[in-house]
């Protein structure tokens, strides 16, 4: 888990970003100018994130990343221009966004971020299931579980992807990498031996025609 700060002043948009980030196991908070995102920062502190819109009255968004140099930021704005996206790498942005935006593929930029700024978070628990991601060891009900490598890989990107539907294909891409040269029934038999090593039958869902999904309801 991680928090993260939305700056966004269209309601709508920063409604629908909480709502996705907390689906997917984040704490975000909502703020809906420049000045409050600063205070935010500065009174709250421990943001892993700012999801920061450009603009945004009173501050904008470039005037607020340079008081808050210290938090990861991802600009989500509609100025697609080549100068504003390198005015905003060049005021240290993390990554940049362009309005209208795929959920699916924000949330993997949010995940690809805080893998960078080591922000992510570091432990899981959930029903008994505690996962140190630092360490790589899991227990269930306080009983250490060995895993394999590739068994924890994959039970990783599931954590990381929670409550999102995977194919098949793409967790073979996130679990074993580009690479990797395989068929998609290897993801099944791995999946199967979370199932059981975990206790998880009824929290790993198969997905009809498509693949996986890790259904994390607190």
């Amino acid at each position: 888990m991680a928090r993260i700060l939305i700056a966004e002043d269209d309601r709508d948009i920063n409604d629908l970003l909480a709502k996705n980030l907390t689906l997917v196991g984040h704490e975000p908070t909502q703020v809906f100018n420049g000045s409050a995102a600063v205070t935010a920062v500065e009174g709250d502190g421990e943001f892993d994130l700012v999801l920061l819109d450009i603009m945004m009255p009173g501050m904008d968004g470039f005037e607020v990343i340079k008081k808050i140099p210290l938090t990861p930021v991802i600009f989500i704005t509609a100025k697609d221009g080549l100068k504003d996206k390198l005015n905003g790498l060049k005021l240290g942005c993390d990554d940049y966004i362009v309005k209208p935006f795929e959920m699916l593929e924000l949330l993997a930029r949010v995940e690809a971020v805080l893998r960078r700024t080591r922000k992510s978070f570091t432990v899981f628990e959930f029903d008994g299931v505690f996962v140190n991601m630092t360490d790589r060891t899991v227990s269930v009900q306080g009983m250490q579980v060995d895993l394999s490598p590739q068994e924890f890989e994959l039970l990783e990107v599931l954590i990381r992807n929670q409550n999102i539907a995977r194919s098949r294909d793409k967790l073979l891409e996130l679990a074993w990498g580009y690479d990797y040269v395989g068929e998609t029934r290897t993801v099944d038999n791995h999946i199967q031996k979370l199932r059981s090593k975990l206790g998880w039958d009824e929290k790993i869902k198969t997905i009809y025609k498509l693949g996986y999904r890790l259904e994390v309801r607190r």
